[in-house]
């Protein structure tokens, strides 16, 4: 069975920090294109960061200079640090991997809740 599993969530305040863990299971995660996502209530999930097999990053835009996306294929283990978090920031974030067309997982799991706030 293919499993991942975000940890590492919780509230802080504006300006704070947080490291997120998706731990995976299953075969061939070095493939694979790793991502978190996050959604905030009402409204439609968006891809924060990703990470190729080899190392290539991608954040969105509003988020770029403050969280810093990586992974350790050896351990199967992709990480999201979040610095000088926002308010805006608040939402469930979840990891998942794309391989073309394949999702590493076939289903969203339950995510980690992240809330900024004072």
């Amino acid at each position: 069975q293919v499993q991942l599993v975000e940890s590492g969530g919780g509230l802080v305040q504006p300006g704070g920090s947080l490291r997120l863990s998706c731990a995976a299971s299953g075969s061939i995660f070095s493939l694979y294109v790793m991502g978190w996502y996050r959604q905030a209530p009402g409204k439609q999930r968006e891809l924060v960061a990703s990470i190729t097999s080899v190392g290539s990053t991608y954040y969105v835009d509003s988020v770029k200079g403050r969280f810093t996306i990586s992974r350790d294929n050896a351990k199967s283990m992709v990480y999201l640090q979040m610095n000088s978090l926002k308010a805006e920031d608040t939402a469930v974030y979840y990891c998942n991997g794309r391989r073309g067309s394949i999702w590493y997982g076939n289903s969203w799991g339950q995510g980690t809740q992240v809330t900024v706030s004072s």
